[in-house]
């Protein structure tokens, strides 16, 4: 058996065990040993970890959260299917309305009876702007989320991003009066707000340098703050000191958050998706560019400042030859191949699993994330014009937002490894959570071997487990397990009894599993 090595024990401090009836011999399973410090100071972490995003792009917005007419829509035009299966996750905070696409959307075209379609320069169709500001907040408010604007840092001004402030949050001034002239009395009190997006990125429809983003980070912020100093301030930077400290250094003091991003599929111009082994070889990575960040932060004198990954997801967007200008209608076209719901498997809810895991072990500095997007295109749930789908990933949300407990604790972790294409990585992953009052535990576990189960040892406080455990196991009956319109259930989410003899437990394959554990 090949054991973490002690600095990977340290930064895993923190995840646990759980797992299915024992159907496999000890020969044919991988092992794991788990110690959970009941001692150690446990970290409150924030629901806000548990969030989501929205873009213009493909039919997140169209034929997703949004459309009229619809029997399935509510008179507002509002999916209400994908209303009651959001709520379902408690998401807890949407961004929107990009990505790429808020790099030269216009907020003004987007408000009143009157509705000016525009060209969208990031994605290079005409966006017909009935879904704006308004029912972005109507639409939060449905689902229970806390809206999150990301303002125009590329063709759009100063100016405009204050005004869309005081639209959304003032009660006096000129924008203040178009929202009540638009039927909304009360402010909408939108907390959040993001200044640009990538806009480091030759991929978007304006890129500025890193000697021109500070300042503007910093003037935005100024007028913003001005119009609402209550409000909580994001700005993305790169991993790179010399992108990401002369950003802290001139507009730190009126930051909250530094936005990082990733996507680990790259599939711009390739639509064929990676498979199960690699996938899972960078199931570290996230946590990475998280510790890679924090050590930036601490060369910094802004101490205040979080991490929000407010854009994330295992796979990216396929968008070919866009938005460089140059994308053809066979390319438009090409979009749809976000539908194919075969592409979304086991691999996707334990990538996101461990994704989850490394920003709960990080919980002193990851307050945000947001998973890009919630609905359609590569998102967790899958909107049809005549239901839903709620992929694997779905059902890894709902256990992370709904069965965890609110503290995370630290664990020691040792585990068989698992060889994939891009790295070895830990065959087993655990978290470890507690009440504040450490009587309650909810343990989650991910085994990412495809085809061995884990025989887990745990210790909690040093005494070995020992009983009948409630546990709800994610597993499917194969790796690349996947649900779809036709068969919307082959991957959920199982009740179980867990038999833990002398701290052993048995946990299947390419699963994700939750043990609820009562301790006096």
């Amino acid at each position: 058996m090949r054991t973490v090595p002690i600095r990977t024990i340290l930064i895993i401090a923190f995840m646990v065990t759980g797992i299915s009836a024992s159907m496999f011999s000890a020969a044919d399973s991988l092992s794991a040993t788990v110690n959970i410090d009941t001692n150690a100071e446990p970290t409150f972490y924030d629901p806000m970890i548990f969030g989501g995003f929205i873009e213009h792009f493909h039919r997140q917005v169209y034929g997703g959260v949004f459309e009229p007419g619809s029997p399935l829509s509510d008179d507002q035009g509002f999916r209400t299917d994908v209303i009651e299966a959001l709520k379902d996750l408690k998401i807890p905070v949407v961004r929107w309305p990009g990505g790429c696409f808020a790099s030269a959307y216009h907020w003004l075209d987007a408000v009143g009876e009157e509705r000016t379609p525009a060209f969208d320069k990031a994605w290079r169709v005409e966006d017909p702007n009935t879904f704006g500001t308004d029912e972005f907040v109507q639409w939060c408010r449905k689902i229970g989320a806390e809206p999150y604007i990301c303002v125009n840092a590329g063709t759009g001004t100063l100016e405009e991003m204050s005004d869309w402030v005081e639209y959304c949050n003032q009660t006096v001034g000129k924008w203040a009066a178009l929202r009540r002239a638009n039927g909304f009395e009360e402010p909408h009190n939108v907390k959040y707000w993001s200044i640009g997006n990538e806009n480091w990125g030759l991929h978007e429809p304006v890129t500025r340098s890193k000697e021109e983003w500070p300042m503007l980070v910093r003037e935005g912020a100024q007028l913003m703050l001005a119009v609402d100093p209550s409000i909580q301030l994001f700005a993305p930077v790169l991993n790179d000191e010399a992108w990401a400290l002369p950003t802290l250094k001139v507009a730190g003091s009126k930051l909250n958050y530094v936005s990082i991003h990733g996507y680990w599929d790259k599939l711009w111009a390739n639509p064929q998706t990676s498979d199960y082994l690699t996938a899972m070889s960078w199931s570290r990575m996230p946590e990475d560019q998280i510790v890679e960040m924090k050590e930036i932060l601490s060369k910094s004198t802004s101490r205040h400042v979080r991490i929000a990954f407010d854009e994330w997801n295992l796979r990216s967007w396929h968008h070919p030859n866009a938005p460089d200008g140059r994308a053809s209608a066979e390319d438009l076209a090409a979009r749809d191949v976000h539908d194919r719901n075969q592409d979304y498997t086991m691999a996707d809810a334990l990538f996101s699993a461990g994704f989850f895991n490394g920003c709960l072990r990080n919980a002193g500095i990851v307050t945000m994330a947001n998973i890009a997007p919630i609905v359609n295109a590569r998102g967790p749930l899958f909107v049809h014009p005549k239901g839903i789908v709620k992929r694997p990933t779905y059902h890894v949300m709902q256990m992370y937002a709904t069965e965890l407990e609110s503290h995370v604790i630290p664990l020691e972790l040792e585990s068989e490894m698992l060889t994939g294409p891009a790295s070895e990585i830990e065959a087993v992953d655990v978290l470890a959570t507690c009440n504040k009052s450490k009587t309650n535990w909810r343990i989650a576990l991910i085994n990412r071997d495809p085809d061995r189960p884990a025989e887990t040892k745990l210790k909690l406080g040093g005494q070995l487990l020992n009983g009948t455990f409630q546990a709800t196991v994610l597993s499917g009956d194969d790796a690349n397990a996947f649900n779809d319109i036709d068969q919307p259930n082959r991957v959920v989410p199982e009740n179980r009894e867990l038999q833990f003899q002398l701290g052993k437990v048995t946990i299947p394959a390419h699963s994700v599993s939750i043990v609820a554990v009562a301790k006096s």
